[in-house]
This record gives C-alpha cells, structure tokens and sequence, in this order.
C-alpha cells in the first residue's frame, strides 16, 4: 500500500468511528427540574435525553438557534405533537407522559433526534 492509500483508508475509519460515536454514543440526561427543561436547537437538540417523571406534565422548552429547515419543526410521535419552532424565538411544548419508557421526539425529518426517559419516580 502507498502512504496515500494508508492515508485514506485511516481517514475513513476515523469518520466510521465518528459518525457511530456521534449517533449511537452515550448522551447525558438532563432532569426536568420543576418539570420545565430547556433544550437548545443547534445542528441537534441539546439536551438530547431528558428525564421525566411519569404521570407529570414536562414543559420543554425549544430555543431554536439554528436557522436550517431540518430544525424548524419538532416532532413527538407518541403524543401526537407536531410543533413549528421559530428561528431564535423559544416554543414551549407541553407533554405528560402516562407511563414509564423511552419517547422520542425529532426535528420534521427525522435527522434531528431525542429522548424523554419517562420513569417513576
């Protein structure tokens, strides 16, 4: 192999790992102290994981600083909620989460992902 080759093939499983590490690595949950959270939107939701309790209503907060179109709208499946988030501008979307478990929540096109850790407290 040629150093070039060497180069490229080392380049491209650093992105591998980078990518994986990216999408599927550990993510820190935030818990939604007095059931408010504030999740900033910057090329992906932050915080990404959010704990809840279950049977409490969760105000969460979206401050949309990213102006792409992936990020103009925030989606929650599970609760039927499809919210437009205003370019710099702060949204407050209001769950409750009947039970325990994972729920996601994504930006229109599903690139843009999330988490509520619902668990009893």
């Amino acid at each position: 192999m040629s150093p070039l080759q060497i180069v490229v093939a080392a380049s491209g499983l650093a992105s591998i790992a980078l990518v994986n590490w990216f999408f599927f690595g550990k993510r820190k949950a935030w818990a939604a102290s007095s059931g408010t959270v504030t999740v900033v939107v910057d090329g992906g939701y932050s915080p990404s994981v959010i704990r809840a309790p279950v049977g409490q209503p969760l105000r969460i907060v979206f401050e949309r600083r990213d102006t792409s179109s992936c990020s103009e709208e925030v989606v929650f499946p599970d609760f039927g909620v499809r919210q437009f988030l205003a370019p710099d501008k702060k949204t407050v979307v209001e769950i409750t989460p009947e039970r325990p478990g994972r729920f996601s929540f994504t930006c229109g096109m599903g690139m843009l992902r999330g988490t509520v850790l619902a668990e009893r407290g």
